[in-house]
Formats: structure tokens, sequence, C-alpha cells
């Protein structure tokens, strides 16, 4: 065992005292190609035996791995590759800075130099551009964003310069009248938040009549009190354009923008009658020859029942007041003084007095001219306040109210 043990130990010794064989290294310097037959297999020493310097940041590297210097060479590694390092600029929002790298690509310098890359972050060049010396590299991180419309909300990351260039770029463009919150104009918010408003807006056409008017003119050829159309009239029609808003599908507003006519109205002619024609009729047994039947509001008064706090006998005419003496408005007196007149129920009577047609315009809504005060005895007063029909009794009179006709 002992004679054993001395055999391996001389065996070793024999084999490290003899020379080791050279072999070929070959060191490639960008343009520059060095070859070295030598038994060196120190990268560190290989570089000095061919002359070579390197810069702090110059790497080396073996089959395209970088190598320790001080370290041998593994078994079959016969290339050197130095790679320069490249000074480069990178231009960001906090300003600007110098990068010396050995990044083959611009991607690369940027991961050295420990930036952490999304795809929505923003490098020109590009990151799988060839990384040369003097280049600058503008980079601008991307931010995220959560974008808010009436469907929900989405998450998004973007390094556009403004709202409106971010949504473009996450395939929610502002179309038409939408809007967002912030503008789009706008940088992108601190806190994150955008919120989209989608805008539509429609347009409505309104039909609106247009009232004709009424014309009346007089004819002597149509009998008193009766009329004929001689122009049935139309309404005209005007058409409105509005426009109404909505925001998110909800009307915001409605404004209108224009009102044309596309009809105008024809005004109504009516033609009443000034022609005097006297008609008979028999009423209870009673014929009457009358030029005008018209329908009127009676009241009923008395000498003592009148209003006046006392008893008045006294009339307009200068008749004695009481049965069978009627009172109109002072507008129809001075063309019916004297008038006599038939009423059902009542019986014949005389226009002799003057009332106030304008109270009861105003207390019942009764045209004046539509008003008749009856005339009682003080013992014999019968209500026959209402609606009735009072026949004006030829002969007519020289003047006729112009109500009447």
């Amino acid at each position: 065992m002992q004679r054993t043990l001395w055999l391996v130990v001389f065996s070793f010794l024999l084999v490290s005292c003899q020379p080791q064989s050279s072999s070929t290294i070959t060191i490639l310097d960008g343009e520059q190609i060095h070859t070295l037959a030598t038994t060196e297999r120190i990268p560190a020493k290989l570089l000095a035996e061919a002359g070579i310097t390197l810069n702090p940041a110059d790497q080396v590297l073996g089959n395209s791995l970088p190598l320790p210097l001080e370290s041998p060479l593994p078994a079959g590694f016969h290339t050197l590759q130095i790679r320069r390092a490249a000074t480069a600029t990178l231009v960001t929002p906090e300003g600007e800075r110098s990068l010396s790298t050995t990044a083959g690509t611009v991607g690369g310098a940027l991961y050295a130099a420990g930036v952490q890359l999304y795809a929505a972050d923003f490098v020109d060049p590009p990151v799988d551009t060839p990384l040369n010396a003097g280049m600058t590299i503008a980079y601008r991180p991307s931010q995220e964003l959560t974008v808010t419309t009436s469907g929900g909300s989405a998450r998004i990351r973007s390094s556009a310069l403004t709202v409106g260039a971010a949504l473009a770029g996450a395939g929610i463009p502002l179309v038409g009248l939408d809007y967002s919150l912030p503008a789009e104009s706008e940088a992108l918010p601190a806190d994150g938040q955008i919120r989209v408003v989608r805008v539509s807006e429609s347009v409505q056409l309104v039909q609106k009549p247009i009232p004709f008017e009424t014309e009346t003119v007089s004819s002597p050829e149509v009998e008193l009190g009766e009329q004929e159309i001689l122009q049935p009239g139309q309404e005209g029609l005007a058409v409105a354009r509005t426009r109404i808003r909505y925001e998110d599908g909800q009307e915001v507003s409605r404004a209108v923008e224009e009102e044309s006519m596309v009809r105008p109205p024809e005004t109504r002619i009516l033609q009443t009658g000034t022609q005097v024609v006297i008609n008979t009729t028999t009423l209870g047994g009673v014929t009457l020859e009358y030029w005008r039947a018209y329908e009127m509001y009676a009241t009923i008064y008395s000498p003592c029942n009148s209003g006046t706090g006392g008893c008045s006998y006294g009339t307009a005419s200068g008749m004695r007041a009481g049965r069978g003496v009627v009172a109109v408005d002072p507008s129809m007196y001075s063309y019916l003084q004297g008038q006599r007149v038939y009423i059902p129920g009542y019986g014949y009577g005389v226009i002799g007095d003057i009332g106030g047609g304008y109270i009861i315009e105003d207390l019942i809504g009764v045209s004046r001219y539509r008003w008749i005060d009856l005339g009682f005895d003080d013992n014999n007063i019968v209500d026959m306040s209402g609606w009735l029909t009072v026949y004006f009794l030829a002969p007519a009179p020289a003047s006729i109210p112009p109500v009447m006709q």
C-alpha cells in the first residue's frame, strides 16, 4: 500500500514538472484582431500579453458570455471578444444623464441602467435599436390610469403627453362631441383617474299650428243677424327645429335652434248681414213681427228693489219704472231707446231705462251688450233671471247697434 502511494505521488510530480503545451488564443477588439501563441489561460494576463487596456465598463466575452478576468479559461475557449462600453445620453422627464454601457441595444442599455420597462413606455429610438456611441435615448415612463365610462372602468398604462392621446392609444378614443375629465388637451392626471363622457345629439322637428285670424265684413245682401263664410280660414304651419343633447344616454339639454313657417295661416272671412228683414212668428198664441231675435241675460228690478236703498220710480226715458219698462247698458240704450220688445214669459216691454251692464260683465262674465234688466211692479215680482230670447219688434230703429249686426 505504501509502495502504491509513492508511485502516485511520483507520477503527479512528473506531470507537474513537465512544461505545458502552448495554444493559440484569438482576441477580437472591435476591428483589431490579436492572435497569441501562449500557455497562459488567465484572461487578464492574456490581455496584458496582447497589450490591450480595458476601460472600467468594458467587458470580456467568451462564446458571447461574460468571463471573469482572474479565472482560468474553461476548456475549449480559444477566442476572447472585447466589448467596449459606449456612452449614450438618456433624456427623461426628470432631466438627462450619461450612460456608459456595453449593452448591444437601446433596451439593454436601459435595463443595465436599472430602468424597468413596460410595453407602454415611450422609448426613442425603439428598444431593439442597436446602441451606438453618442446616441441620445429619450425615455418617458408610462403611468397606470383608470378610465371610467358609462359601461364600466378599465385600467391602462400610457406614456402619452395628453389625456386624448392616452385614450386613443388605449382604443378608447373621443369621437365627435365626446369629452373627457380632465379635458383631452390636458396632461395625464396625477391621481390616474379619467372619465369619458359619450355625447350624442338628435334633431327633432316639431310641427306647430299657427292660428288664423277672423275678419268680419258687412253685407247688405245678408239678413241682419245672419252670417255667411266667405273664406273658411286655415291654420298655418310652422316647424321648430329642436336640438337634443344626450350625455351617456341621458338627456341633458334641448334648445330650439330655429322656427320656420311652412304654410302661412289663411284669414277666415265672415260676412255679417245688415239687411233688415221683418220676420213673423207666433209664440203662445201671440203673433209677432220682429227684426231681430237676440239671446240676452236677464236680471230683474222694481222701483223699491233696485239696489239704491230706497224707492225710485224715475227712468232715463222719463217713463215710470215698473212692469213693461226694461233697461239695457248705456252703449245699447243710445241706439234702442223706445224700442219695443217681446219676451216669452214676460210679455211686451219698452227699452226705457239704462243700467250698469259693466257690473254684470265683471260679476258673472256676461257681455254688457247681452244684458237686459226686466222691470216689475213691487207687488208682482217674478224671478226671470237667466238667459232668454228677446224679440225686437218692428219697426227697426234707424241705427242698429253694431254688436247686433
